[in-house]
């Protein structure tokens, strides 16, 4: 248990670390206050978690170890549904609703069709 507990730990490390590095870039690019860092992050979490299970779907490709690492470690620190939240609601505080609204689509459309991928990509392996 402990060995699983420091695995998923060190995972989420690196993707918590990931997560604010490219937040950071993108924020210091852009010339809107739009979420789009979030949504990236969170598509990209969830073609990387796509695929991780679409590969352990087809056999033992990945041990268990590696899956914990990749889908509760980096993918658990890297995706960002409280900062969505949190985005949703400022973006509300300030009557934003159209902005609400696309953005709350496109994070869950966006998500939902990484995943797809992912599974259909690993599919190729």
């Amino acid at each position: 248990m402990f060995k699983s507990v420091l695995i998923v730990g060190i995972g989420g490390f690196i993707g918590t670390i990931l997560r604010f590095l490219i937040a950071r870039s993108m924020q210091a690019n852009s010339l809107t206050l739009f979420p789009w860092s979030t949504i990236l992050i969170n598509t990209v979490g969830c073609l990387i978690i796509g695929i991780v299970y679409g590969l352990t779907e087809k056999g033992a490709l990945i041990p268990q170890q590696w899956r914990l690492f990749l889908t509760v470690g980096i993918c658990g620190g890297f995706t960002t549904f409280s900062t969505f939240a949190n985005d949703a609601l400022l973006l509300m505080n300030d009557r934003q609703w159209l902005k609400v609204s696309l953005y709350s689509t496109m994070s869950f459309v966006f998500g939902l069709v990484a995943v797809y991928f992912g599974r259909l990509f690993s599919k190729i392996f």
